[in-house]
């Protein structure tokens, strides 16, 4: 059984580490007060990646806490992918020129697909992330708060076309409610465009990862987000990467 990698998630508001739940501002868990020394944390237990988000930047639109990013990025021996409030060309490179390995476009990958079909062809496939966020099957934007009239499926189509090689897929409705993660959705995701597909939400337990890695086995379903689970003690980041290998 091939393996899946694991990204446990760390997500920023007010310069906290924090998880919301089903993207809902108003119902925030803060779990740390330093994103940075949760990072270590991570880091210390045996993370090779750490998926980090701007909740702030992609709520107003702007790179809120790159200062807290980049130095996890520059200081840690961990790879780093940031999501949250990339809105054009120069955020993206900001990042990619400060050490951070991915940056993944979502509502600007709804708003102005070419550009962000020109990021993939300019900065590579293996720099861009398509995040894909959708609540019954359409894709919300802007921190969750509105949903447009974009099908998940077709923008997966589109920027696999375009040459999208990793897509982070989130289900909102399990989003922070260790429900377990919309599997079928995720291998639909991953039939239609041959990518790489990153499950984000919902994971609960062993189990669900589990569930992730079963569905690698027949798709391109390839790695799995972390988040609440960790943070609420429901299993470790050490057996999280065994349960995946």
């Amino acid at each position: 059984m091939s393996s899946i990698q694991v990204f446990p998630a760390i997500d920023m508001r007010g310069g906290k580490c924090v998880r919301l739940f089903k993207g809902d501002y108003a119902q925030e868990t803060v779990y740390a007060d330093s994103p940075f020394e949760m990072a270590k944390s991570f880091v210390e237990e045996g993370a090779s990646f750490i998926h980090m988000v701007d909740l702030d930047g992609a709520k107003d639109g702007e790179r809120t806490h790159a200062a807290e990013v980049i130095r996890v990025a520059k200081k840690l021996p961990v790879k780093v992918q940031i999501g949250g409030g990339i809105r054009s060309e120069e955020d993206v490179r900001y990042y990619l020129e400060n050490g951070v390995h991915r940056v993944i476009i979502g509502s600007l990958a709804i708003r102005e697909p070419e550009l962000v079909a020109n990021f993939i062809e300019e900065f590579g496939a293996e720099r861009i992330v398509i995040g894909l966020d959708a609540k019954d099957g359409m894709v919300a934007t802007h921190g969750w708060l509105e949903t447009s009239n974009k099908a998940a499926i077709e923008v997966g189509k589109y920027f696999a076309k375009a040459g999208a090689k990793y897509f982070v897929f989130t289900d909102i409705a399990t989003d922070g409610t260790l429900a377990g993660p919309n599997i079928p959705a995720n291998v639909k995701l991953a039939e239609a465009t041959n990518a790489e597909i990153i499950v984000s939400g919902g994971i609960s337990s062993l189990v669900d990862i589990q569930r992730v890695k079963e569905a690698a086995q027949n798709s391109s379903v390839a790695g799995v987000i972390i988040g609440k689970a960790l943070y609420a003690g429901r299993f470790t980041l050490p057996e999280a990467l065994k349960e995946a290998e």
